[in-house]
């Protein structure tokens, strides 16, 4: 597994999350019963980057707290069958240590720690939720339909709760 993280802000981040994140994102690959080793990219930034990330590729011109871009297309939520095929090595797989490349997560510091604040919890606990809330897209996981919402609810609180990372 390969985490590649860049921090793009000034806002200092009070605990070990480069540890943390790695242990979120393995968590959520087991949940998922992702078969492959993977990359992943975190991205930390603030909300005028975030905003101009979001109005560039999601045509929508106003700063969020996470991004995620998933590199593979899923014929359902990790539904890995797709990947065996002959020609998705070259498309989904990094030619030179294998591994599925699964995207790239984008979180705003800034809106992180007013979310924090405003749901009475740690940034930790906030970013940690960011990070899983965004592995399930790179899974292909979506929230457009309320039932989708209700599964990745579940299944965010589940990576979480393995972890004991709870409401602190």
């Amino acid at each position: 597994m390969t985490i590649c993280f860049e921090n793009e802000t000034d806002q200092e981040l009070d605990f070990d999350y480069e540890n943390i994140l790695e242990k979120v994102i393995r968590q959520a690959a087991e949940q998922e019963k992702c078969p492959y080793e993977f990359e992943v990219n975190v991205t930390f930034t603030d909300n005028d980057s975030i905003r101009e990330i979001n109005r560039e590729f999601r045509e929508l011109d106003v700063p969020t707290d996470v991004l995620s871009f998933p590199m593979v297309d899923y014929p359902a939520p990790a539904d890995f069958s797709e990947l065996e095929e002959e020609n998705a090595s070259a498309e989904y797989f990094h030619p030179e240590t294998g591994e599925l490349i699964l995207g790239d997560i984008v979180i705003s510091v800034e809106r992180a720690r007013m979310q924090a604040e405003e749901y009475g919890h740690s940034l930790k606990r906030e970013i940690c939720f960011l990070t899983a809330h965004s592995m399930l897209h790179l899974f292909g996981y979506d929230h457009i339909e309320d039932e989708e919402r209700v599964e990745m609810e579940q299944r965010q609180e589940q990576i979480l709760q393995a972890l004991g990372i709870i409401r602190e």
